[in-house]
């Protein structure tokens, strides 16, 4: 089994700047990509960013400029550099990776519990 733990999030004012920060452990083989993704009241749960094996990112058009997704490989950690926040980007933001946890299993998604970003206008 593997577990996310997500830490970093809050409330914080409009034009702010929050870390959010995850980490993975358990059975873990390989580690394919970790991403962000977020859910807000009333909404489908969408993708923030992403960051796969070689380090290539991608992120959501309303981030694009103010968030920077990072990882340390070394110690399974996943983080979300949030700035320029604005009220819109309040929702509960879930920590993913996909995870192989031998050399012979297909990877699978592991989900965080989530942490709730507030921003206040």
């Amino acid at each position: 089994q593997v577990q996310l733990a997500e830490s970093g999030g809050g409330l914080v004012q409009a034009g702010g700047s929050l870390r959010l920060s995850c980490a993975a452990s358990g059975s873990i083989f390989s580690i394919r990509s970790m991403a962000w993704y977020r859910q807000a009241p009333g909404k489908q749960r969408e993708l923030v960013g992403i960051i796969i094996t070689d380090s290539t990112t991608n992120y959501a058009d309303s981030v694009k400029g103010r968030f920077t997704i990072s990882r340390d490989c070394a110690k399974n950690m996943v983080f979300l550099q949030m700035s320029s926040l604005k009220p819109e980007d309040t929702a509960v933001y879930y920590c993913n990776a996909l995870v192989a946890t031998s050399g012979r299993s297909a990877p699978y998604n592991y989900w965080g519990q989530g942490t709730q970003v507030t921003v206040s206008s």
